[in-house]
């Protein structure tokens, strides 16, 4: 866990959640020119206390009497109490704001407008439906998103995003207290014109509208969401500034485990826009220099980082290429007070500027600095020779120690060798904080090159494992790579119920192995049915889902997936 001492803003209470519920009412299209799916929406008073203004699904807080009224419901054996309150909770509101009743008569058959007009939108709900000899029908409302509102925003909900069909012959009549003007409208056109500027959406209604558009019919909604009776995705979102301005984030986008990072009490005040000119602080000791060198191999830059403080000193991470101005920022960002330079391997990205970084200390009148790190193998390419003038050791401790007027001041940099991408690669952990220092091993955006010789599938798929297992022992939650954004979260609590059960860097590592084993299944599958085929025949089949202009970076990934597929004796064509 972060050291809270180190948070760059001091964290303040997040507003708790309140219960509630909502509910994507859908019909299919009877338009031949437009099939698909239509979501009733309706637009918010603009007096609300939240979201005013905004286009939504019907939808409230859920009541004490929802809980209370499980002998009127219809319910699946799947259907847990909790899903089975929040879909009668969505049943009511339907019904207060929209009129829209999903009830079954006595009889089976489904509640019409007859039913309707005999009950008084004004009064308790479930006492009415009971009198009438009504049975809500909670069994066909089904959980599809669970949405916890961000942790930035004064009024919170815990809400599930429910779906259910649309009752034929009934139609919407807004209450025009709380709701206005409701519309049938499809996922598509709402978003188009939201992106236009004249259909106002807040961000849990865009991702989720997003998503919808995938499905072709109500039944195959419905369908998806039925296979398990829980949600398809869950998400509490955070929010950072994008050139100044507001930028959301679901789990899943690259920003995300940064903005957990830095702001974990979700304030709007990390700037994600990436630049060169200047440092950018994620914790009161950690900095991040991007090199102005981005490609299709780089992203956004090759990221240098800079651990510690003016009380014990710093060490630089990855001096990266040898840009002068970029190495001239880094000398600046350490006040000149560098211990060590850490080179996590030998591509040219990453380790030429450091001796033009060291000699920058040395003119100023300071101790020369290490460079530090794994000497290249016989197997680099020419351009990634590295010869350290310290060689690490597997677990070695680079340590910074120093006295504040706070007292001591320690900053702990574990080595971990993490052959894979590289034959000499290592990766670092921040001891006191839980960070990971990935290289090239992790990637946010993108998975790493495996490039034979020099680089080696099994070795890198055992180096997971390994970081693995050491993120566990030391508590990890976030990975700060090479290239791109920090990726993690904090770990799952009260606060936090959309983390991954294991934490933010175990997550990312899975995900990572699980990607590279599915490759590796395509290749296999690519090898048996081409078994004379070519590299050029069988990445066109196991990267079929990649842009065909990125097959020549990964025909290298995939020669090394070849390669352990034979060492493993599992083709033999």
């Amino acid at each position: 866990m972060v050291r809270p001492a180190q948070l760059l803003h001091e964290t303040r209470p997040v507003a708790p959640v309140r219960p509630a519920a909502t509910v994507l009412l859908l019909r299919d299209s009877a338009d031949p020119a437009h099939p698909g799916i239509e979501v009733l929406m309706t637009r918010r008073s603009m007096t609300a206390s939240f979201a005013p203004g905004a286009y939504v699904f019907p939808g409230g807080g859920i009541d004490a009497a929802d809980s209370q009224s499980h002998a009127l419901a219809r319910r699946r054996p799947s259907q847990s109490d909790l899903h089975l309150t929040q879909a009668i909770a969505a049943i009511r509101e339907s019904f207060e704001e929209l009129g829209v009743l999903l009830a079954r008569r006595s009889d089976g058959r489904m509640a019409d407008v007859s039913d309707v007009a005999r009950l008084d939108r004004q009064a308790p709900f479930a006492a009415q439906c009971s009198s009438q000899g009504l049975q809500l029908a909670a069994d066909e409302v089904f959980v599809l998103a669970h949405w916890i509102t961000d942790r930035d925003l004064p009024r919170r909900f815990d809400v599930p995003f429910l779906v259910a069909r649309m009752p034929e012959g009934q139609e919407p009549v807004a209450d025009e207290s709380e709701q206005f003007e409701p519309v049938w409208i499809r996922p598509a056109e709402a978003l188009a014109r939201h992106a236009a500027g004249n259909f106002f959406i807040i961000f849990p209604t865009i991702r989720t509208l997003e998503r919808l558009q995938a499905y072709p019919s109500v039944q195959s909604v419905l369908d998806a969401c039925a296979v398990n009776d829980e949600p398809l995705f869950t998400s509490c979102p955070r929010a950072g500034l994008m050139h100044g301005k507001e930028s959301r984030h679901m789990e899943h986008e690259q920003p995300f485990g940064e903005l957990a990072l830095v702001c974990p009490d979700g304030r709007i005040v990390h700037e994600l826009a990436w630049q060169t000119e200047r440092p950018v602080p994620l914790l009161r000791h950690v900095q991040r220099l991007t090199a102005p060198n981005p490609g299709m191999m780089t992203g956004p830059g090759t990221n240098s980082y800079v651990v510690g403080d003016p009380a014990c000193g710093h060490v630089v991470i990855d001096p990266g290429p040898d840009e002068p101005e970029h190495i001239e920022r880094l000398w600046r960002a350490t006040g000149g007070d560098i211990r060590a330079i850490v080179c996590t391997h030998s591509h040219p990205d990453h380790s030429p500027g450091a001796p033009r970084l060291q000699s920058l200390c040395t003119r100023a009148g300071s101790p020369p600095p290490p460079i530090l790190g794994l000497p290249s193998a016989s197997t680099a390419r020419v351009h990634s020779h590295f010869v350290p003038e310290r060689v690490l050791a597997d677990g070695e401790r680079i340590e910074l120690v120093g006295t504040s007027g706070e007292g001591e001041v320690r900053h702990t940099l574990r080595v971990v060798h993490t052959p894979g991408h590289a034959a000499n690669h290592l990766c670092l952990i921040l001891e006191e904080d839980g960070l990971l220092f990935s290289g090239d091993h992790i990637l946010n955006g993108s998975t790493t090159v495996i490039d034979p010789p020099d680089g080696h599938m099994g070795d890198y798929l055992e180096s997971l494992d390994k970081l693995d297992r050491l993120c566990e022992q030391h508590d990890v939650n976030f990975i700060l790579p090479a290239h791109g954004y920090v990726l993690g979260d904090l770990p799952r609590s009260a606060d936090n119920p959309s983390a991954p059960l294991h934490g933010g860097a175990r997550a990312a590592i899975a995900h990572l192995k699980a990607h590279r084993l599915a490759r590796e299944a395509k290749v296999a599958a690519a090898m048996r049915t081409r078994p004379d085929g070519t590299m050029d025949d069988w990445v066109a089949l196991a990267y079929d889902d990649v842009p065909e202009r990125l097959w020549p970076v990964a025909k290298r990934s995939m020669l090394a997936h070849v390669e352990r597929i034979q060492s493993l004796g599992a083709f033999n064509g």
